[in-house]
């Protein structure tokens, strides 16, 4: 059953610039896509589409079979976790606050938001312990990107959107959080799609991988099978074949 479908969906701007093209692609419930294409491609742009953000000019983008104009965008945001590279943690905020932001708007009782960060934490590899009272500030980058993790999973969202989240991480602590992610979403299995301009994360975190190139999809697959698409050779290449 298709999660998230983009129906000859497009986006263009005032202008008339499409920044999305006649884009159809669904991405099944629990499955990890991974959207990669070079900059200005498309792929924030599809992203947004999915979690209202942007609403498309063309097509249409459903969500849990339902277009997106038809959801209320609070309550559809509310429903979804969106992790970005640049974390986007309030530093007003300790680590605990940051992670039970979303449950807290949703009104759960204290005691629930508490249990609830507890175990996001500890599901992440921060020990509540010793990270929940801590600010941003006290944290290293891979530790920013575990809390943005938690925070996206507080109040058990059903989809995940993730626009380049690991991109500005040194590479050592790259790899480790990509598997981290990797085998946190075996355990979970939301339905997840990852943005991300590097073949090898693409090839790592992804079920499938979807290419795009000028707004439009250019392929779409396991990586095994787009090692047979002519279109998917200058990504493959680029990534030394991944």
């Amino acid at each position: 059953m298709a999660f998230v479908e983009f129906a000859a969906a497009g986006y263009r701007l005032a202008d008339g610039r499409a920044l999305v093209r006649e884009l159809s692609l669904a991405v099944a419930e629990g499955e990890t896509l991974a959207v990669i294409g070079r900059s200005g491609s498309g792929k924030t742009t599809a992203l947004k589409l999915v979690n209202a953000l942007l609403m498309p000019t063309d097509g249409e983008v459903r969500v849990a079979g339902r277009p997106t104009t038809a959801w209320d965008p609070i309550r559809l945001r509310r429903q979804t976790g969106w992790v970005i590279q640049e974390v986007g943690l309030f530093p007003h905020m300790t680590v605990a606050r940051n992670v039970g932001l979303v449950p807290e708007l949703e009104r759960w009782p204290a005691d629930r938001i508490r249990a609830r960060v507890d175990e996001l934490l500890a599901l992440v590899g921060l020990p509540p312990g010793e990270y929940a009272g801590r600010w941003p500030h006290q944290l290293s980058g891979g530790q920013r990107q575990r809390v943005g993790v938690a925070r996206a999973l507080a109040a058990d969202p059903p989809l995940l959107l993730l626009d380049e989240p690991f991109g500005a991480l040194d590479p050592i602590t790259r790899a480790e959080v990509q598997r981290e992610f990797r085998a946190l979403q075996g355990r979970l299995r939301k339905t997840a799609v990852f943005v991300t301009h590097d073949m090898r994360e693409a090839a790592l975190v992804g079920d499938r991988i979807a290419l795009m190139e000028d707004g439009r999809l250019v392929a779409v697959g396991t990586l095994a099978a787009l090692r047979s698409e002519q279109a998917a050779r200058p990504f493959l290449e680029a990534a030394g074949d991944a």
